[in-house]
């Protein structure tokens, strides 16, 4: 059991003009209509400061706190990997499985919450999937950052990911450019996937390695859309080998899955950018879990594991 959570949000226009309880109950779906009203009814919901009724009216720009009382969080790996650390940069190797920053019912299971028992003031330049492993990289210091922010928002940050995916592309070596918006989704109401109307997105691809009903593939993304090379691969006709949620084309397969469900092999490998204190150029490497490396297979580096929860501190 974790310690619960006390969520903070201000009403916007999605939420103005509904119920108190109708806002909570279509938002977080991890709790019924039932169990919302049970929460209004104890006092755990106040808007601008005050105890909520269920049938409240939101307005717009209100501020609502909800109080939710300790869960027990799913398992996850519990472990991560110090591949650089410096004054102003820490790069960590997030395993599958574990949750890059709270949500969808993880809180302490999360790779923020393990790093910030180490490192209290870092802050992550960026996420990866659940299903994910790899490269994440946290800033130690404010004015890191601002710049590493800056430097992402202007796409001048390297990112190489491995992927096996299902069948064999044409081509060697191949640009995906599919626009990427949100969809219906029946638990969740949207998600990202293809759509013609998204933003625009684009994906550098190239064969490693064809495998007969499976390639390997290396993929640069100069854009960052949540599950572009999930989405892409899928878009150009190879989703990701166990991809629960992606079929080909873009969209989303038939049933229930959710973007965090696991099941596929997708590694951030390389990052690169200029370092925000020195000013030269910044490169970091995770080598790829076995299913994703090519033959022949080389020397990899080791890096300094630290585990939950045997380890106590710093």
């Amino acid at each position: 059991m974790n310690a619960g959570f006390t969520y903070v949000e201000r009403i916007d226009a999605r939420g103005a003009g509904r119920t108190v309880v109708d806002h909570l109950a279509s938002c977080y779906r991890h709790s019924s209509e039932a169990e919302w009203r049970d929460r209004i009814d104890a006092g755990l919901v106040l808007v601008d400061g005050r105890p909520a009724r269920a049938d409240d009216v939101l307005r717009l720009g209100q501020k609502m706190d909800w109080s939710r009382p300790p869960w027990e969080e799913p398992a996850t790996p519990m472990d991560y990997a110090v591949l650089h650390e410096d004054a102003a940069l820490l790069a960590v190797e997030k395993p599958s499985g574990l949750p890059t920053l709270p949500g969808g019912g993880y809180l302490d299971h999360t790779l923020l919450a393990l790093v910030r028992k180490h490192y209290p003031r870092a802050a992550p330049m960026h996420r990866l999937g659940r299903g994910t492993s790899g490269i994440v990289l946290f800033a130690l210091t404010a004015p890191a950052a601002r710049i590493v922010a800056k430097a992402w928002r202007e796409r001048r940050v390297v990112k190489v990911y491995r992927a096996l995916v299902e069948g064999s592309p044409a081509g060697d070596a191949f640009t995906v450019d599919a626009r990427i918006g949100r969809v219906p989704h029946p638990v969740l109401g949207t998600v990202h996937a293809a759509h013609p109307d998204g933003l625009p997105s684009l994906s550098e691809v190239r064969v490693v390695e064809r495998r007969g009903p499976t390639s390997l593939v290396e993929v640069s993304i100069d854009t960052g859309r949540p599950h572009q090379i999930r989405i892409h691969m899928a878009a150009c006709g190879h989703p990701l080998t166990g991809d629960p949620l992606y079929a080909a084309g873009g969209g989303l397969r038939e049933g229930t899955a959710l973007p965090g469900d696991t099941g596929y092999f997708l590694h951030a490998m390389r990052l690169a950018l200029t370092h925000p204190e020195t000013g030269e150029r910044f490169e970091v490497e995770c080598p790829p879990p076995l299913e994703l490396r090519g033959s022949p297979e080389q020397e990899q580096p080791q890096a300094k594991k630290f585990m939950e929860p045997t380890r106590t501190g710093r």
